[in-house]
């Protein structure tokens, strides 16, 4: 009989938020596949778990999929973790467990920990629906196209965000998704977990300050119903066509702009912004 591939979350922080179950099928299978076996490792010890590990990541996925689907054939039990959270939830993983359901090898989750639930939860944002977008694209105009195709869900928009990058993320969103409630979720679960509550404005504000962009972050941004009448939403590429048209009538492009901002209701930097993303969009 094959063995059973087991999708193991871990915790994001707290060493406490594993559970029983995962212990207990950590200690008990014949290898555990890990993102960082050194990371892992910490963990394991901690518990007491004495289980061989094996590296499992982006740049060996392939051909370790095929060797672990080898081993699961030939009735060994092996574990998936990831260094945090949930396994496959932009996480290494998902080659073996697809190459395991198309070999007919039993794969069982075993719950636990993950950032996006726990970021959602204790956002303040509507958690009835919600749109997890995993990464968004790191260079900016990518980043500008993927946040254009999102503008209309009327669902909460999850995203993960690296440290450096979240001020720039922050700008982007505003300008393409106008100035929504969001939130950030840093550091969940760890001694310095900390959420930032307000209009992507706000959060701008904040994060700028490269004191205080640190450590892992949740970006969480409210859905398109969320926008209220009194604050109403103009996309760049409405701005562009207003532009464009004060601009045929004889007037120069500055002046177009500061007059289509005014009518809009937008201020004059922001419009400026989103007439940038409105170049380079056009530009790609």
């Amino acid at each position: 009989m094959a063995g059973t591939l087991y999708i193991v979350a871990t915790p994001i922080g707290n060493l406490e938020d594993i559970t029983q179950r995962a212990l207990r099928i950590l200690s008990e299978v014949d290898l555990i596949a890990c993102e960082d076996t050194r990371h892992t490792r910490k963990l394991l010890n901690h518990f007491g778990i004495e289980t061989k590990t094996i590296s499992y990541h982006e740049h060996n996925e392939r051909e370790r999929a095929e060797e672990l689907c080898a081993l699961l054939e030939s009735g060994k039990n092996v574990a998936i973790v990831s260094d945090a959270g949930t396994p496959l939830i932009s996480d290494p993983g998902f080659r073996v467990m697809d190459l395991a359901v198309e070999k007919g090898i039993p794969v069982v989750p075993v719950p636990g920990a993950s950032a996006l639930v726990a970021a959602l939860s204790a956002s303040g944002l509507a958690s009835d629906q919600f749109f997890f977008a995993g990464f968004l694209p790191p260079r900016a105009n990518a980043r500008t196209v993927a946040l254009d195709k999102l503008r209309s869900i009327d669902a909460t928009l999850i995203f993960y965000e690296a440290p450096h990058r979240i001020a720039a993320t922050l700008r982007d969103a505003r300008d393409v998704l106008g100035n929504r409630e969001a939130a950030i979720g840093r550091e969940l679960t760890k001694l310095h977990e900390e959420f930032v509550r307000g209009k992507l404005g706000k959060l701008i504000e904040r994060f700028s300050d490269a004191k205080n962009a640190r450590g892992e972050m949740v970006l969480l941004i409210a859905g398109a119903q969320s926008i209220t009448s009194n604050e109403p939403h103009v996309s760049s590429s409405q701005l562009a066509e207003r532009v464009s048209e004060l601009e045929n009538e004889g007037m120069d492009s500055k002046a177009a702009l500061k007059k289509a901002a005014r009518e809009l209701g937008l201020k004059r930097d922001e419009a400026y912004r989103m007439m940038l993303t409105q170049k380079n969009r056009r530009s790609r």
